[in-house]
């Protein structure tokens, strides 16, 4: 198979930091190629070079057989190459075809520009003619599910015809399974459509499903490419090449303790359309899990035992004492604290640095008494926090928009640690972070369940199974018990997707 792309030698330093140190990288034409490695392996460097964002130092870029300079977004669209960011930014009041338009929407040029909508639909139509997917692109996006903001975004990416490699980040992160299945039915289409894809994923059960080749970025250089087919037969391991060493257990051991203060209790809960007749109890000593795909009711779950969501039918005890909160900051001067599943826009303030964020969440702490902030213990707490949850690169004055998803996830999380609460809701807690850090926030968290109760709420069964001591599920809003005192994963999963117990 003929080479689309290929990169050699490419170096990036940062000041002190070299960044990406000679790496080598190629890509088939019609290929999907993953492109793995924990937070700070250098894959991010190497595609905001291939994108344009950033100029190497050293090193050379053939596009179909031609040597390019890709100095910026604009020169990489002109070479070919188009770009899916993990969160694409997109305008929810304006339709599927619009966005896909936005910056080109057809007009003739002049002071008193008109969109022409027809020719932004007849184009819209022969994208969808090319690369056949079901999709109603007269649909507003912000009424769209998930997966079709998606593919609204790849087919704004795709909008030029001459594009021919698809750099696609982390694109099923906030995906349903059916969902996932959907995005890479259009991923195959693409591929049929002659379009080269790059994928970036720390998901790595999706690499055996849907790449073609994969290559493992560690330190800052590429230490494997190969097949799956070639990974098998080896017997590799891709969590011991992301690491460079034995994986391990990746879920600490639990220590049996069930026997802790009740902190926080629901009975009977409901809210709305969205969940009811929840009972769970949350404990001092242990971890409570609760699974259930996305639209189950999990995330609202969550923010009703915040105080972000009010609840509308049941009770809800915190530490012996019915309460019914009225916002998040009841929740909060109740000592409870929500990682949210939606970092950038419930999470964090993404134009403020690391030290802001870590610490906004307890201005008490966070301030002298005459409201002047303590900028040296806030500074040195920071820096104290992101050790323990690992923050790379380790820069408390860059703004969170700058650091990865992952990185940014650990950010939200050390702001939790700062606020030092009794209970603990984390809603997705691991959603964009590396094999190599979830271990370790895996550990943070039982750790600190040996002072509070937490709880944590995915729509990862194997998260959920691997890390909590007791577990409940919710199917369509409503909880379904897996059966027995520990259910198997196979238990779970079918309570969280199927609303039954396995047989």
């Amino acid at each position: 198979m003929s080479k689309i792309l290929t990169m050699s030698g490419i170096a990036k330093r940062f000041g002190p930091v070299q960044a990406l140190g000679g790496v080598d990288f190629d890509l088939d034409r019609g290929e999907i190629h993953a492109l793995l490695g924990i937070n700070g392996a250098g894959k991010s460097t190497l595609i905001k070079i291939l994108s344009g964002v950033y100029v190497k130092d050293e090193g050379t870029i053939t596009i179909d057989g031609e040597a390019v300079e890709l100095g910026t977004p604009r020169a990489a669209i002109e070479a070919g190459v188009a770009t899916v960011q993990q969160h694409p930014e997109l305008v929810p009041d304006c339709t599927g075809v619009e966005n896909i338009f936005l910056g080109g929407e057809g007009a003739s040029p002049g002071l008193f520009r008109r969109m022409n909508r027809a020719a932004m639909r007849e184009k819209a139509q022969k994208l969808l003619v090319r690369f056949p997917i079901e999709i109603d692109l007269d649909a507003r996006v912000g009424e769209m599910p998930a997966v079709d903001r998606e593919i609204v975004a790849i087919l704004h990416a795709l909008r030029h015809d001459h594009i021919k490699i698809l750099i696609l980040d982390e694109p099923t992160s906030t995906l349903t399974e059916r969902e996932k299945a959907s995005l890479f039915q259009m991923m195959r289409a693409l591929q049929a459509g002659g379009i080269s894809i790059i994928y970036i994923t720390h998901r790595l059960e999706e690499v055996y499903e849907i790449a073609d080749r994969f290559t493992v970025f560690r330190g800052g250089r590429n230490v494997a490419t190969m097949t799956l087919g070639e990974a098998r037969l080896t017997g590799v391991s891709i969590p011991e090449l992301m690491l460079d060493e034995a994986a391990g257990d990746l879920y600490p051991a639990r220590d049996g303790r069930s026997d802790g203060d009740v902190l926080l209790e629901a009975k009977g809960l409901g809210c709305g359309a969205h969940f009811s007749g929840v009972d769970l109890v949350a404990r001092r000593g242990e971890i409570l899990g609760i699974f259930g795909l996305v639209g189950s009711g999990v995330d609202e779950l969550s923010k009703v035992l915040y105080g972000a969501m009010r609840h509308d039918v049941g009770e809800l005890v915190v530490k012996g004492e019915t309460r019914n909160f009225r916002g998040a900051h009841d929740g909060l001067a109740a000592g409870i604290f929500l990682v949210p599943g939606d970092r950038r826009t419930e999470g964090l303030t993404m134009t403020k640095d690391v030290v802001f964020n870590t610490t906004v969440a307890h201005l008490g702490r966070a301030s002298w008494v005459g409201g002047l902030l303590r900028m040296r213990a806030n500074r040195q707490a920071s820096e104290r926090l992101a050790r323990d949850v690992g923050l790379q690169p380790f820069e408390l004055d860059r703004p969170v928009s700058a650091f990865s998803g992952g990185n940014q996830q650990k950010i939200v999380i050390a702001k939790g640690l700062f606020r030092d609460a009794d209970i603990y809701i984390f809603a997705e807690p691991t959603v964009g972070v590396d094999i190599g850090a979830r271990a370790k926030l895996y550990a943070l968290m039982r750790e600190l369940s040996q002072r509070a109760a937490v709880i944590v709420v995915s729509s990862d069964c194997d998260e959920v199974h691997g890390l909590a001591d007791r577990v409940l599920a919710l199917y369509k809003g409503r909880p379904v018990h897996p059966g027995g005192a520990e259910p198997t994963r196979d238990q779970l999963l079918a309570a969280g997707i199927m609303g039954a117990r396995a047989a």
